[in-house]
């Protein structure tokens, strides 16, 4: 496939150079000038005779901006494949705007960070034609090792801020629950040895325990140095939050756990850190 590839930071670069290793990529980013990709000049460049235009953007508005500026460049029947995480409304004007212009689209956030963009191990939630879905599943088996399509178009953002609402509000427990442990006297390797066996199982508790030197290697053991910075999570706690009240969705832990991240970030010293750094914020904190 001839490929272009718009948003070549962090997470979009790694995945254009996997891409590159089986297709004609070029790819393009107003900032990121990354080794060893060809670049085009604009946006619109890069799209032209595109078979399939991927996007990694930060938000919605720029979303809708870059879909404005490339769909007049690309060929007729042609699908734009947007990876970035945005609000599900902008996802749905964007689909529309394609239909209406004679291109396919397909939303599909990506899970996994930095680490599974460079390594193809993320994991996408795909919304849209499933006829389409099925045309970028090869690129998908690239960039990743999971594609999971979830409905029509929106509904891979709507997964992405489902599933990172679950873990903002398990990552604020897993490290509450640490912060009492070591209060009450229990060491934390045996609260682990069981939480992590018992039903307080979790993602946050198993795979990415906050807590240094405990489970699987992390970000907590590397100074929690991001793996998943805490603006990022409150990003998509806050399009969380914006899909609820959208919805009418009763969302109380949800509400808190942005409340908390916005604080984190905002207001103390969490900007550039991993999420999971909440546990040293606990830790030195009394109860109010």
């Amino acid at each position: 496939m001839k490929i272009g590839f718009i948003g070549l930071g962090n997470m979009g670069a790694p995945m254009a150079a996997n891409l590159a290793k089986e297709h004609d990529v070029i790819g393009f980013d107003p900032v990121a000038q990354p080794q060893g990709l060809k670049l085009a000049q604009s946006a619109s460049a890069a799209a032209k005779d595109a078979d399939v235009v991927i996007t990694m953007l930060p938000n919605g508005d720029i979303l809708r901006s870059v879909a404005k500026d490339i769909y007049p460049a690309m060929k007729q029947g042609a699908i734009h494949l947007d990876c970035s995480t945005v609000d599900v409304e902008s996802a749905r004007a964007v689909a529309a705007q394609a239909l209406a212009a004679g291109l396919s689209a397909v939303d599909a956030p990506v899970s996994g960070g930095i680490g599974g963009a460079t390594h193809g191990t993320l994991t996408f939630m795909a919304g849209g034609p499933v006829t389409t879905f099925a045309t970028v599943m090869p690129l998908f088996d690239i960039m990743g090792q999971k594609a999971v399509h979830c409905g029509d178009a929106g509904n891979g953002q709507a997964a992405k801020i489902c599933n990172n609402m679950i873990v903002g509000v398990t990552m604020i427990a897993t490290c509450e629950a640490f912060v009492l442990a070591d209060k009450l006297g229990l060491d934390r390797q045996a609260m682990f040895d069981v939480v992590s066996t018992s039903s307080g199982y979790s993602w946050t508790m198993n795979a990415y325990c906050p807590a240094p030197g405990i489970g699987p290697h992390s970000p907590a053991d590397n100074g929690y140095q991001p793996g998943f910075a805490s603006e990022l999570m409150l990003k998509d706690l806050n399009l969380s939050q914006m899909a609820a009240i959208a919805a009418d969705a009763d969302t109380p832990m949800g509400q808190a756990a942005t409340a908390l991240y916005r604080q984190f970030v905002e207001d103390e010293d969490g900007r550039g850190k991993d999420f999971s750094a909440m546990l040293p914020r606990f830790e030195s904190r009394r109860r109010s």
